[in-house]
Protein backbone atom coordinates (compact mmCIF):
# COMPACT_ATOMS: atom_id res chain seq x y z
CA UNK A 1 0.00 0.00 0.00
CA UNK A 2 1.36 3.42 -1.02
CA UNK A 3 0.55 6.62 0.86
CA UNK A 4 -0.04 9.84 -1.10
CA UNK A 5 -0.23 13.16 0.73
CA UNK A 6 -2.14 15.83 -1.18
CA UNK A 7 -1.97 19.61 -0.99
CA UNK A 8 -4.33 22.16 -2.56
CA UNK A 9 -7.62 21.34 -4.27
CA UNK A 10 -6.82 18.66 -6.83
CA UNK A 11 -9.12 17.36 -9.53
CA UNK A 12 -11.18 14.38 -8.43
CA UNK A 13 -10.58 12.86 -11.87
CA UNK A 14 -6.85 12.82 -11.18
CA UNK A 15 -7.16 11.46 -7.64
CA UNK A 16 -9.45 8.69 -8.87
CA UNK A 17 -6.47 7.22 -10.75
CA UNK A 18 -5.22 5.89 -7.40
CA UNK A 19 -7.06 2.63 -6.74
CA UNK A 20 -8.14 2.14 -3.13
CA UNK A 21 -6.62 -1.35 -2.96
CA UNK A 22 -3.11 -0.01 -3.62
CA UNK A 23 -3.17 3.59 -2.41
CA UNK A 24 -4.21 5.66 0.57
CA UNK A 25 -4.70 9.29 -0.41
CA UNK A 26 -5.17 12.01 2.20
CA UNK A 27 -4.06 15.49 3.24
CA UNK A 28 -2.50 14.34 6.51
CA UNK A 29 -0.92 10.89 6.11
CA UNK A 30 2.08 10.56 8.45
CA UNK A 31 4.48 8.52 6.32
CA UNK A 32 3.86 9.59 2.70
CA UNK A 33 5.60 7.85 -0.16
CA UNK A 34 4.73 10.80 -2.40
CA UNK A 35 3.30 14.30 -2.44
CA UNK A 36 0.86 15.56 -5.05
CA UNK A 37 0.23 19.31 -5.17
CA UNK A 38 -0.34 22.43 -7.22
CA UNK A 39 0.93 25.72 -5.75
CA UNK A 40 1.61 24.80 -2.12
CA UNK A 41 5.13 25.90 -1.09
CA UNK A 42 7.34 23.11 0.24
CA UNK A 43 10.50 25.08 1.00
CA UNK A 44 9.87 25.19 4.76
CA UNK A 45 8.26 21.75 5.09
CA UNK A 46 10.08 19.02 7.00
CA UNK A 47 10.89 16.15 4.65
CA UNK A 48 9.75 12.76 5.98
CA UNK A 49 12.19 9.86 5.56
CA UNK A 50 9.51 7.94 3.64
CA UNK A 51 9.21 10.51 0.83
CA UNK A 52 10.21 9.14 -2.58
CA UNK A 53 8.60 11.52 -5.06
CA UNK A 54 6.73 14.79 -5.53
CA UNK A 55 4.36 15.48 -8.42
CA UNK A 56 3.38 19.04 -9.29
CA UNK A 57 0.09 19.28 -11.20
CA UNK A 58 1.44 22.08 -13.38
CA UNK A 59 4.60 23.05 -15.22
CA UNK A 60 6.47 25.37 -12.86
CA UNK A 61 8.25 23.92 -9.82
CA UNK A 62 9.52 27.08 -8.10
CA UNK A 63 7.38 26.14 -5.07
CA UNK A 64 9.49 22.99 -4.59
CA UNK A 65 13.09 22.90 -3.27
CA UNK A 66 14.25 20.78 -6.18
CA UNK A 67 17.98 20.91 -5.44
CA UNK A 68 17.48 19.79 -1.83
CA UNK A 69 15.17 16.99 -2.88
CA UNK A 70 17.62 15.81 -5.52
CA UNK A 71 20.35 15.37 -2.90
CA UNK A 72 17.94 13.24 -0.86
CA UNK A 73 17.06 10.99 -3.79
CA UNK A 74 13.55 12.39 -4.17
CA UNK A 75 12.21 12.54 -7.73
CA UNK A 76 10.28 15.69 -8.69
CA UNK A 77 7.72 15.47 -11.49
CA UNK A 78 5.81 18.17 -13.34
CA UNK A 79 3.16 18.06 -16.08
CA UNK A 80 4.44 19.96 -19.13
CA UNK A 81 1.84 20.49 -21.82
CA UNK A 82 -1.14 19.31 -19.76
CA UNK A 83 -2.47 22.88 -19.57
CA UNK A 84 -1.24 23.86 -23.03
CA UNK A 85 -4.67 24.32 -24.60
CA UNK A 86 -5.88 26.56 -21.77
CA UNK A 87 -2.80 28.77 -22.08
CA UNK A 88 -3.04 28.76 -25.87
CA UNK A 89 -6.62 30.04 -25.83
CA UNK A 90 -5.79 32.79 -23.35
CA UNK A 91 -2.85 33.92 -25.48
CA UNK A 92 -5.18 34.21 -28.47
CA UNK A 93 -7.36 36.45 -26.30
CA UNK A 94 -4.28 38.43 -25.27
CA UNK A 95 -3.22 38.95 -28.88
CA UNK A 96 -6.66 40.20 -29.88
CA UNK A 97 -7.06 42.40 -26.80
CA UNK A 98 -3.61 43.80 -27.44
CA UNK A 99 -4.19 44.60 -31.10
CA UNK A 100 -7.67 46.12 -30.83
CA UNK A 101 -9.04 48.17 -27.94
CA UNK A 102 -11.78 45.66 -27.19
CA UNK A 103 -11.45 46.15 -23.44
CA UNK A 104 -11.71 49.94 -23.71
CA UNK A 105 -14.70 49.68 -26.01
CA UNK A 106 -16.57 47.31 -23.68
CA UNK A 107 -15.91 49.58 -20.70
CA UNK A 108 -17.18 52.56 -22.68
CA UNK A 109 -20.43 50.77 -23.51
CA UNK A 110 -20.98 49.88 -19.85
CA UNK A 111 -20.75 53.56 -18.93
CA UNK A 112 -23.79 54.22 -21.14
CA UNK A 113 -26.07 52.24 -18.85
CA UNK A 114 -28.19 55.32 -18.00
CA UNK A 115 -29.12 55.99 -21.62
CA UNK A 116 -32.65 54.73 -22.35
CA UNK A 117 -32.92 55.82 -25.97
CA UNK A 118 -31.63 53.05 -28.21
CA UNK A 119 -31.57 55.27 -31.31
CA UNK A 120 -29.49 57.93 -29.59
CA UNK A 121 -27.17 55.30 -28.17
CA UNK A 122 -26.66 53.86 -31.65
CA UNK A 123 -25.77 57.31 -33.04
CA UNK A 124 -23.34 57.94 -30.19
CA UNK A 125 -21.62 54.57 -30.61
CA UNK A 126 -21.30 55.07 -34.35
CA UNK A 127 -19.63 58.42 -33.68
CA UNK A 128 -17.31 57.21 -30.93
CA UNK A 129 -16.28 53.74 -32.16
CA UNK A 130 -13.24 55.12 -33.97
CA UNK A 131 -11.74 55.75 -30.52
CA UNK A 132 -11.38 51.98 -30.10
CA UNK A 133 -10.05 51.09 -33.53
CA UNK A 134 -6.97 48.90 -33.69
CA UNK A 135 -5.02 46.73 -36.08
CA UNK A 136 -5.34 43.14 -37.26
CA UNK A 137 -2.85 40.48 -36.21
CA UNK A 138 -2.78 38.88 -39.68
CA UNK A 139 0.51 39.73 -41.31
CA UNK A 140 2.14 40.81 -38.06
CA UNK A 141 5.22 39.05 -36.67
CA UNK A 142 4.87 36.93 -33.56
CA UNK A 143 8.03 36.19 -31.62
CA UNK A 144 7.91 33.06 -29.43
CA UNK A 145 10.57 32.85 -26.73
CA UNK A 146 10.80 29.23 -25.60
CA UNK A 147 9.69 26.46 -27.95
CA UNK A 148 8.77 23.73 -25.50
CA UNK A 149 5.41 22.00 -25.02
CA UNK A 150 3.41 25.24 -24.98
CA UNK A 151 5.69 27.49 -27.03
CA UNK A 152 5.67 25.15 -30.03
CA UNK A 153 1.87 25.03 -29.96
CA UNK A 154 1.68 28.84 -29.84
CA UNK A 155 4.14 29.15 -32.71
CA UNK A 156 2.06 26.85 -34.90
CA UNK A 157 -1.11 28.66 -33.86
CA UNK A 158 0.39 32.00 -34.90
CA UNK A 159 0.88 30.61 -38.39
CA UNK A 160 -2.75 29.47 -38.50
CA UNK A 161 -3.80 33.01 -37.54
CA UNK A 162 -1.93 34.36 -40.56
CA UNK A 163 1.02 35.74 -38.62
CA UNK A 164 4.68 35.50 -39.47
CA UNK A 165 6.33 33.55 -36.65
CA UNK A 166 9.91 33.68 -35.41
CA UNK A 167 11.12 31.57 -32.49
CA UNK A 168 14.09 31.33 -30.17
CA UNK A 169 15.05 28.50 -27.83
CA UNK A 170 18.71 27.59 -27.26
CA UNK A 171 17.77 24.24 -25.75
CA UNK A 172 14.82 23.04 -27.83
CA UNK A 173 14.09 19.34 -27.32
CA UNK A 174 13.85 16.84 -30.17
CA UNK A 175 10.19 16.21 -29.29
CA UNK A 176 9.32 19.92 -29.45
CA UNK A 177 11.26 20.31 -32.71
CA UNK A 178 9.18 17.57 -34.32
CA UNK A 179 5.99 19.40 -33.31
CA UNK A 180 7.18 22.72 -34.72
CA UNK A 181 6.17 23.77 -38.23
CA UNK A 182 9.01 24.26 -40.69
CA UNK A 183 7.52 27.69 -41.42
CA UNK A 184 8.57 28.95 -37.99
CA UNK A 185 11.82 30.86 -38.52
CA UNK A 186 14.44 29.99 -35.92
CA UNK A 187 16.34 33.02 -34.60
CA UNK A 188 19.96 32.75 -33.46
CA UNK A 189 19.49 34.83 -30.31
CA UNK A 190 16.90 36.66 -28.23
CA UNK A 191 17.95 40.10 -29.42
CA UNK A 192 17.35 39.20 -33.06
CA UNK A 193 13.86 37.94 -32.22
CA UNK A 194 12.92 41.03 -30.21
CA UNK A 195 14.03 43.33 -33.02
CA UNK A 196 11.73 41.56 -35.52
CA UNK A 197 8.56 40.96 -33.54
CA UNK A 198 5.36 42.99 -33.30
CA UNK A 199 4.18 40.74 -30.48
CA UNK A 200 6.44 38.71 -28.19
CA UNK A 201 5.08 35.84 -26.11
CA UNK A 202 7.19 34.25 -23.37
CA UNK A 203 7.28 30.49 -22.67
CA UNK A 204 10.39 29.78 -20.62
CA UNK A 205 10.62 28.34 -17.07
CA UNK A 206 11.43 30.44 -14.03
CA UNK A 207 15.06 29.53 -13.38
CA UNK A 208 18.04 31.73 -12.44
CA UNK A 209 19.06 32.04 -16.09
CA UNK A 210 15.65 33.48 -17.09
CA UNK A 211 15.11 35.88 -14.18
CA UNK A 212 14.52 39.35 -15.69
CA UNK A 213 15.22 37.99 -19.16
CA UNK A 214 13.14 40.94 -20.32
CA UNK A 215 14.91 44.00 -18.92
CA UNK A 216 15.98 47.51 -19.87
CA UNK A 217 18.61 46.24 -22.29
CA UNK A 218 16.42 43.70 -24.12
CA UNK A 219 13.43 46.06 -24.18
CA UNK A 220 15.60 48.72 -25.76
CA UNK A 221 16.07 46.61 -28.89
CA UNK A 222 12.36 46.24 -29.66
CA UNK A 223 10.05 48.12 -32.01
CA UNK A 224 8.29 51.09 -30.41
CA UNK A 225 4.98 49.58 -31.55
CA UNK A 226 5.69 46.12 -30.09
CA UNK A 227 3.84 44.47 -27.21
CA UNK A 228 4.91 41.71 -24.85
CA UNK A 229 2.69 38.89 -23.55
CA UNK A 230 3.77 37.17 -20.34
CA UNK A 231 1.74 34.10 -19.39
CA UNK A 232 4.79 32.16 -18.20
CA UNK A 233 6.19 33.49 -14.91
CA UNK A 234 6.22 36.94 -13.31
CA UNK A 235 9.96 37.06 -12.62
CA UNK A 236 10.90 36.59 -16.29
CA UNK A 237 10.06 40.28 -16.82
CA UNK A 238 11.58 43.08 -14.75
CA UNK A 239 8.49 45.03 -13.71
CA UNK A 240 10.54 48.13 -12.92
CA UNK A 241 12.22 48.12 -16.32
CA UNK A 242 8.87 47.48 -18.02
CA UNK A 243 7.33 50.55 -16.37
CA UNK A 244 10.26 52.72 -17.48
CA UNK A 245 10.04 51.35 -21.04
CA UNK A 246 6.31 52.05 -21.24
CA UNK A 247 6.68 55.53 -19.75
CA UNK A 248 9.38 56.44 -22.26
CA UNK A 249 7.66 54.91 -25.28
CA UNK A 250 10.30 52.23 -25.82
CA UNK A 251 7.51 49.70 -26.42
CA UNK A 252 3.74 50.08 -26.81
CA UNK A 253 2.19 47.65 -24.36
CA UNK A 254 2.36 44.79 -21.89
CA UNK A 255 -0.18 41.97 -21.46
CA UNK A 256 0.41 39.85 -18.39
CA UNK A 257 -1.14 37.18 -16.21
CA UNK A 258 0.84 38.51 -13.23
CA UNK A 259 -0.50 41.79 -11.83
CA UNK A 260 1.83 44.09 -9.89
CA UNK A 261 0.87 47.35 -8.12
CA UNK A 262 3.09 49.41 -10.44
CA UNK A 263 1.19 48.17 -13.50
CA UNK A 264 -2.40 48.62 -12.37
CA UNK A 265 -4.39 51.47 -13.90
CA UNK A 266 -2.19 51.92 -16.98
CA UNK A 267 -3.88 52.17 -20.38
CA UNK A 268 -0.91 50.46 -22.02
CA UNK A 269 -1.11 47.40 -19.76
CA UNK A 270 -3.68 44.59 -19.72
CA UNK A 271 -3.62 42.43 -16.59
CA UNK A 272 -5.30 39.13 -15.79
CA UNK A 273 -5.49 37.40 -12.36
CA UNK A 274 -3.13 34.48 -13.08
CA UNK A 275 -5.76 32.46 -14.94
CA UNK A 276 -3.57 30.94 -17.66
CA UNK A 277 -4.30 27.36 -16.63
CA UNK A 278 -7.56 28.01 -14.81
CA UNK A 279 -9.95 25.83 -16.75
CA UNK A 280 -11.66 22.69 -15.54
CA UNK A 281 -10.08 20.75 -18.39
CA UNK A 282 -6.54 21.95 -17.65
CA UNK A 283 -6.82 21.14 -13.95
CA UNK A 284 -8.08 17.66 -14.79
CA UNK A 285 -5.34 17.05 -17.37
CA UNK A 286 -2.60 18.16 -14.96
CA UNK A 287 -3.92 16.04 -12.10
CA UNK A 288 -4.33 12.95 -14.28
CA UNK A 289 -0.81 13.28 -15.70
CA UNK A 290 0.69 13.84 -12.24
CA UNK A 291 -1.13 10.84 -10.79
CA UNK A 292 -0.14 8.54 -13.65
CA UNK A 293 3.51 9.55 -13.31
CA UNK A 294 3.49 8.84 -9.58
CA UNK A 295 1.82 5.48 -10.11
CA UNK A 296 4.33 4.31 -12.70
CA UNK A 297 7.20 5.42 -10.50
CA UNK A 298 5.91 3.86 -7.29
CA UNK A 299 4.80 0.60 -8.92
CA UNK A 300 7.53 0.17 -11.54
CA UNK A 301 10.29 2.67 -10.82
CA UNK A 302 9.81 4.37 -14.20
CA UNK A 303 10.52 8.09 -14.53
CA UNK A 304 9.23 10.54 -17.13
CA UNK A 305 8.56 14.27 -16.95
CA UNK A 306 10.94 14.67 -14.04
CA UNK A 307 12.71 18.00 -13.60
CA UNK A 308 15.65 16.57 -11.67
CA UNK A 309 16.08 12.90 -12.71
CA UNK A 310 16.72 11.39 -16.16
CA UNK A 311 13.82 9.89 -18.11
CA UNK A 312 14.13 6.16 -17.43
CA UNK A 313 11.64 3.50 -18.46
CA UNK A 314 11.76 -0.28 -18.71
CA UNK A 315 8.97 -2.80 -19.14
CA UNK A 316 8.56 -5.48 -16.49
CA UNK A 317 10.41 -8.67 -17.41
CA UNK A 318 9.40 -10.90 -14.55
CA UNK A 319 11.38 -11.59 -11.40
CA UNK A 320 12.20 -8.81 -8.93
CA UNK A 321 13.07 -5.19 -9.58
CA UNK A 322 15.71 -3.00 -7.94
CA UNK A 323 15.97 0.72 -8.60
CA UNK A 324 18.63 3.01 -7.23
CA UNK A 325 19.90 6.53 -7.70
CA UNK A 326 23.50 7.54 -7.27
CA UNK A 327 26.06 10.24 -7.84
CA UNK A 328 27.06 10.12 -11.50
CA UNK A 329 30.60 8.85 -10.91
CA UNK A 330 32.48 5.76 -12.16
CA UNK A 331 32.30 2.27 -10.58
CA UNK A 332 28.97 2.64 -8.74
CA UNK A 333 26.97 0.50 -11.16
CA UNK A 334 29.79 -2.04 -11.37
CA UNK A 335 29.87 -2.35 -7.58
CA UNK A 336 26.13 -2.98 -7.44
CA UNK A 337 26.32 -5.60 -10.19
CA UNK A 338 29.15 -7.33 -8.28
CA UNK A 339 26.91 -7.55 -5.21
CA UNK A 340 24.20 -9.20 -7.30
CA UNK A 341 26.72 -11.62 -8.80
CA UNK A 342 28.05 -12.58 -5.36
CA UNK A 343 24.49 -13.38 -4.34
CA UNK A 344 24.13 -15.61 -7.45
CA UNK A 345 21.37 -13.38 -8.83
CA UNK A 346 21.05 -13.26 -12.61
CA UNK A 347 20.25 -9.92 -14.24
CA UNK A 348 17.36 -10.27 -16.69
CA UNK A 349 17.38 -6.68 -17.96
CA UNK A 350 18.62 -3.29 -16.89
CA UNK A 351 18.75 0.37 -17.86
CA UNK A 352 21.10 3.10 -16.65
CA UNK A 353 20.52 6.80 -17.34
CA UNK A 354 22.21 9.96 -16.15
CA UNK A 355 21.35 13.63 -15.91
CA UNK A 356 24.10 15.96 -14.82
CA UNK A 357 25.41 14.78 -11.46
CA UNK A 358 22.63 12.19 -10.96
CA UNK A 359 22.35 8.65 -12.33
CA UNK A 360 19.33 6.37 -12.07
CA UNK A 361 19.13 2.61 -12.61
CA UNK A 362 16.45 -0.04 -13.04
CA UNK A 363 17.52 -3.70 -12.77
CA UNK A 364 15.31 -6.77 -13.11
CA UNK A 365 16.71 -9.99 -11.66
CA UNK A 366 15.59 -13.60 -11.48
CA UNK A 367 14.36 -14.79 -8.11
CA UNK A 368 13.70 -12.92 -4.90
CA UNK A 369 15.72 -10.23 -3.20
CA UNK A 370 15.69 -9.27 0.47
CA UNK A 371 16.40 -6.34 2.75
CA UNK A 372 19.94 -7.61 3.44
CA UNK A 373 20.79 -7.18 -0.24
CA UNK A 374 19.23 -3.73 -0.19
CA UNK A 375 21.45 -2.78 2.76
CA UNK A 376 24.55 -3.91 0.86
CA UNK A 377 23.63 -1.72 -2.11
CA UNK A 378 22.89 1.25 0.13
CA UNK A 379 26.39 0.88 1.58
CA UNK A 380 28.04 1.34 -1.84
CA UNK A 381 29.79 4.71 -1.97
CA UNK A 382 27.81 7.14 -4.12
CA UNK A 383 24.44 5.36 -3.84
CA UNK A 384 21.67 7.73 -2.70
CA UNK A 385 18.41 5.77 -2.64
CA UNK A 386 17.53 2.10 -3.19
CA UNK A 387 14.11 0.54 -3.69
CA UNK A 388 12.98 -3.07 -3.97
CA UNK A 389 9.83 -3.28 -6.10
Amino acid sequence: MHNIRTYNALSAKGLSRFSTDKYQVSEDCLAPDAYMLRSHKLHTERVPDSLLAVARAGAGVNNIPVADYTEQGIVVFNTPGANANAVKELIVAGLLLGSRDIYGGMNYVQRLSEMDDGVEMGKLLEKEKKRFAGTEITGKTLGVVGLGAIGSIIANLGLELGMNVVGFDPAISVEAAWQLSSRVERMENLEALLARADFVTLHVPAIPATKHLINAKTLGGMKKTAKILNFAREEIVSTQDMVVALDSGVIAGYISDFPAPELIGRKDVLLMPHIGASTAEAEENCAVMAADQLKDFLENGNIYNSVNYPPTKMGRNGGSRITFSNNNVPKVLGSVLSILAEANLNVVDMVNKSRGEIAYNIIDIEGDIDSNLQAQIVAVEGVMRVRLI
